[in-house]
């Protein structure tokens, strides 16, 4: 991909940002509510609340005759229950992933529609600059794959005309490119310090574009692409809940 290709913001990227905008915004009282400073530490000397998020919340006890007692532990995005996010998508046996980065980003679950255009957002963006793999994944392999990926997302800085923009359309259009490129660096990581350091083959894989990302992840990583369903399925819901 050239770099003015890379850098684009598309007419959907703008679209969607405007959603970005009307869903994302706090209530400016409410930083005055809670206290919350822009600094690291108040007059003090103490830590303070460094922000305000209404993306995730996890409750961790509950609230028994006045007192605080701990609990199994509730994870809600964007105010909904983690359980009924995973039951609503598994009752139609489809994958998850792709609509909780939908809602965790615009605030709402996105109708089929929407999530078919997001889907295809998200495919359109999987394409790495031309070489990077060689040029980049390949180059210093080692045994820290978190470590590769912080290369990566590192070195991708310089093929991004617009790497400083700071707009809400330029910083969606980075994030979709990101989630849809991780997969990618993830695995082909694993693979050169599969190759290189633990002296095994070399599978390099071109990602589907008509597979959800867990497939894709599968795909990707196994020598002969194969994975079953089930195997699938559960990785897109260890996605969605981590």
């Amino acid at each position: 991909m050239s770099v003015k290709n890379f850098s684009e913001i598309s007419p959907k990227i703008f679209a969607l940002s405007e959603k970005c905008m009307q869903n994302g915004a706090i209530d400016k009282t409410l930083y005055e509510k809670h206290h919350v400073n822009r600094g690291l530490r108040d007059l003090n000397g103490k830590g303070v609340v460094t922000g305000l998020t209404e993306i995730s919340t996890i409750n961790s006890s509950k609230t028994v005759d006045g007192k605080s007692v701990p609990c199994l532990g509730e994870l809600y995005y964007r105010g909904i229950d983690i359980n009924d996010i995973v039951e609503g998508f598994l009752k139609d046996g489809r994958f998850g992933f792709e609509e909780t980065v939908y809602l965790l980003l615009f605030s709402e679950l996105p109708d089929s529609t929407e999530l078919e255009e997001f889907n295809r957002l998200l495919a359109n963006s999987r394409m790495l600059p031309h070489n990077f793999v060689r040029d980049v994944v390949m180059r210093a392999p080692n045994k820290d794959i978190m470590n590769s990926l912080a290369r990566s997302v590192l070195t991708l800085y310089s093929y991004d005309k617009n790497a400083n923009d700071l707009s809400i359309p330029n910083v969606l259009r980075q994030s979709v490119q990101l989630i849809a490129n991780f997969p990618q660096l993830m695995v082909y990581a694993y693979q050169v310090y599969n190759h290189y350091v633990m002296k095994q083959g070399l599978y390099i894989h071109h990602p589907d574009n008509n597979l959800s990302t867990a497939e894709n992840i599968l795909l990707l990583l196994r020598p002969d692409q194969v994975y079953s369903r089930a195997e699938a399925m559960l990785l897109d819901m260890a996605l969605v809940l981590h």
